[in-house]
């Protein structure tokens, strides 16, 4: 290819795969300018981030969403005409006409002109109220539409199509904070080319628990009402009455360009081209999900940016081509992780299946594994995707796999993650499949360029800066480089706060810092985030337990802490009195039942021995904790990354074979550790004997009886990755417990990173149960004495929450929808009974 003379490109589409084209195409331009560069676009703004479009919903603006602002354009050189798409292809003069009459000539013409969403041909779908879900202008109509509908606001919405778009134009229902929100899929399941049923089942109930409502096996016959949609009716006779409906059926290529232009294309969609993404015109290329490559459309981010790589070599006159591209993807739905990777249907002779499913917690792992049990072949992960980028990188470069591969999604038998993580994967592993980077090439810009934290990354090598998938390797990359060389990593909170957990908990402590603008003003810059809000709010609580709510600390919060009770389905929030030990007595029994008839609260006994009551609404929280604390209940702290329980069996007492008071001593431990807050939350048990009824070794600090004392644990974690905990002391008293718990929880305040459970916490820890022990038992730090009187601060200082925001006016003032929400019940609301308990069936 003859790259001496200017040469003249033309790119129809401004979406984010023609946008990455002119910027590759620009980086690899290093001898000076070898291209001139004219851009069309339909929309009336520059490129912007399609991938986290629902993000527009939850404040993020068009600007926040823009890949480079225009005058990126101006200053490379690049002729950019917005509103203005290209009509006509004039492929014998070689130039192109756009809608305002623009003629340009080209030598090469990319066409990245993405896809539309394919709207069904049913009855209706022109009605008023009916909408497709693609760009920021479709998400504006959506949104005044709610807001503004011909009969006053929109209360009930649809969404057709339960794939990967339907599920976030789903969130966006939820965001609008429409009474109801439908999702109608033809399939018998959700995201049926990503997920199994069983994964779909646990999607469902999750979605489900959040306020969708989802109707499988629905085929819509006709959209109903006169100009305006009023309804929708199925071919099986049934009907659901809404007030608007998005459409998100799927996508159709954009080639109706291609096809007056006499390109050949595929007869159910798409320009065809060649491995070099070559059109049937030599001259002529196509990008991105317009281009049927390989026998297919690839319709995710990675493999146009692969394309927009392949097509801006070609022209520099390498001879790259594009290769069938893997399709795994991971997202968050609603909140709820979902990952596929490989081939995640292969099924048995073919393969070994291995499932782990979780239905409380809303979890479902799989992982499909060769016959010879050595290569992971694919999987999908459901509720949590944690190990999905290992995976995928295990399954992509054919790794080995652990005698035990259960160990892969459930973690190996010492709670370490199986496998050699990131710094074990082949040096040709691709880290970033949007940018197609080796781990390589990022090991390269870490230990030779000195690039070690991931914005530096982001500008060195584009890596993270796509759908952003590759973040959590990216940064176990830089700290592996990092230890290979002898550096010492700091785990820094975030870019607003340049120090790690520790060491910001040791500078608020010395500086007697009490609130986050001063920890910022002093330490930080910028205003702040999501990210080092709450591990600051944490923090402070730590250090002097004083109101979380209280001097500017509210905002910092969890939205569960600020409101001291966790949020649920609809709005609504639970009620967790803390009930020390199981133990209760016949009078607060009652109470509770009276309180939760009073309020219309659904109640349901834990596995933590507590009852929860689930439905309060936000205004009637400090009347519900007003009657609980006269009866003498407290906060059970719930919603607080603290002690949540001590569970118990019934001991000595009652028990034959026990030989301690488990109940008396866990009640003992629950109103000693009570409301410390800590990194995560904190979970305990006391079982009094090796029979274990009290399950104290699944727990954050467990606690078991034998004949000459207590058994102390520490380090154990239930969930869905569970972890036995280990033994930390043996046939100790009662009193020599509690000294070792009190300086094993203060280390672990002091020293464990944000949001870090103590198993988590332990197995990262230099020398581990090992060097725990010196430091609890042995005391080889010298800190005992410290870590006893820090914990005893806490104990000291404890006060009940709840019981401050009733007696606190300005506090329980906030305790509202909003400022001005009448005194007296919405009549509206409506409660149905559920298994004789009454819960709010819609929120109003």
């Amino acid at each position: 290819m003859n790259t001496d003379k200017m040469m003249r490109v033309v790119v129809v589409g401004n979406g984010m795969v023609g946008y990455k084209f002119c910027e590759k195409l620009v980086t690899k331009q290093k001898n000076g300018l070898r291209f001139t560069l004219t851009v069309f676009g339909e929309e009336p703004r520059v490129a912007y981030d399609r991938v986290h479009l629902s993000a527009y919903f939850d404040g993020k603006t068009a600007d926040d969403l823009t890949l480079a602002p225009e005058s990126w354009y101006a200053e490379n050189g690049i002729a950019l005409y917005l509103t203005d798409p290209v009509v006509d292809i004039d492929r014998e003069r070689k130039e192109v006409r756009s809608h305002h009459g623009v003629v340009v000539p080209y030598d090469y013409l990319i066409l990245a002109t993405g896809s539309g969403a394919f709207v069904p041909p049913v009855d209706g779908v022109e009605k008023d109220g009916v909408f497709v879900y693609r760009t920021i202008e479709d998400l504006d109509f959506i949104q005044s539409y709610a807001k503004k509908a011909r009969n006053g606001p929109a209360s009930r919405g649809a969404v057709m199509g339960g794939g990967l778009l339907g599920l976030e134009a789903a969130k966006a229902l939820l965001d609008l904070g429409l009474e109801e929100a439908h999702v109608i899929e033809f399939a018998s399941r959700l995201m049926p080319r990503q997920i199994d049923d069983a994964g779909s089942g646990i999607l469902q109930r999750q979605l489900e628990s959040l306020g969708l409502q989802i109707h499988l096996n629905k085929n819509t016959r006709q959209i109903t009402g006169e100009d305006t949609i009023n309804g929708i009716q199925f071919t099986d006779g049934s009907a659901l009455d809404v007030d608007m409906l998005i459409i998100s059926a799927g996508i159709r290529p954009r080639d109706e360009l291609a096809k007056l232009a006499g390109l050949t294309t595929h007869p159910r969609g798409g320009i065809v081209v060649d491995q070099f993404l070559q059109t049937s015109d030599p001259a002529v290329f196509a990008i991105g999900e317009c281009a049927v490559v390989h026998h297919m459309i690839y319709g995710l981010v990675a493999p146009g940016y692969e394309m927009a790589e392949v097509v801006a070599s070609r022209l520099m006159g390498d001879d790259k081509e594009f290769k069938p591209y893997d399709m795994s993807t991971k997202l968050k739905l609603i909140g709820t992780d979902v990952g596929s990777f490989g081939d995640p249907f292969v099924s048995e002779p073919a393969c070994r299946t291995i499932t782990y499913e979780n239905k409380a917690k809303g979890v479902y792992k799989r992982i499909n594994i060769s016959p010879d049990g050595k290569e992971l072949l694919g999987g999908i992960l459901v509720g949590d995707a944690g190990q999905y980028n290992m995976l995928l990188q295990t399954c992509k470069n054919k790794t080995i796999l652990p005698p035990d591969p259960e160990d892969l999604i459930l973690g190996s038998r010492g709670g370490e993650e199986a496998g050699a993580g990131v710094m074990g994967l082949p040096d040709d592993a691709l880290i970033c499949s949007c940018e197609a980077i080796t781990k390589s090439q990022l090991c390269h810009e870490i230990g030779e360029n000195g690039h070690t934290t991931i914005d530096s990354l982001k500008k060195a090598t584009k890596a993270c800066t796509g759908c952003g998938g590759c973040t959590p390797l990216v940064k176990d990359l830089i700290q592996g480089v990092l230890k290979q060389q002898g550096h010492y990593v700091r785990n820094v909170l975030c870019e607003h706060l340049d120090y790690t957990r520790q060491e910001l908990l040791d500078l608020v402590k010395i500086n007697r810092l009490t609130t986050y603008n001063d920890v910022l003003d002093q330490f930080g810059k910028g205003d702040g985030c999501e990210v080092c809000k709450p591990a600051v709010a944490s923090i402070l609580a730590s250090l002097w337990n004083e109101n979380i709510l209280e001097k500017g600390r509210a905002t910092i919060q969890d939205s569960n802490d600020r409101f001291l009770a966790n949020i649920q389905k609809g709005g609504t929030y639970s009620v967790v009195p803390r009930i020390p030990g199981g133990e209760i007595t016949p009078d607060k029994l009652i109470v509770i039942g009276q309180v939760a008839k009073k309020y219309g609260l659904y109640t349901k006994i834990t596995g933590g021995q507590r009852i929860d009551l689930f439905g309060a609404h936000v205004g009637d929280l400090p009347l519900i904790w007003e009657e609980l604390i006269d009866a003498g209940f407290e906060s059970g702290h719930a919603y607080g990354k603290s002690l949540r329980t001590v569970k118990s069996c019934v001991g000595s007492t009652w028990c034959r074979f026990g030989v301690q008071d488990s109940v008396s001593f866990a009640i003992e431990v629950e109103d000693r550790y009570k409301g410390i807050r800590s990194p995560h939350k904190i979970k305990s048990g006391v079982s009094g004997c090796i029979r274990e009824c009290a399950e104290a070794q699944s727990k954050d600090f467990g606690i078991i009886a034998t004949e000459k004392g207590w058994n102390l644990y520490v380090g154990g974690n239930g969930g869905s990755k569970p972890q036995h905990a280990q033994l930390l002391a043996s046939d100790i008293d009662k009193e020599t417990c509690l000294q070792y718990i009190d300086r094993f929880l203060m280390f672990y305040i002091k020293t464990a990173d944000p949001l870090t459970r103590t198993a988590t916490w332990m197995n990262k820890m230099e020398g581990g149960l090992t060097y725990l022990k010196a430091v609890v038992v042995d005391d080889v730090l010298g800190i005992a004495d410290e870590l006893e009187r820090e914990m005893q601060l806490l104990i000291d200082t404890f006060k009940c929450e709840w019981k401050e925001v009733i007696d606190n006016p300005e506090l329980r003032k906030r305790f509202t929808h909003f400022v001005n929400v009448p005194e007296q019940k919405d009549p509206t609301v409506v409660f149905e009974t559920m298994r004789d308990q009454k819960r709010a069936k819609e929120w109003r």
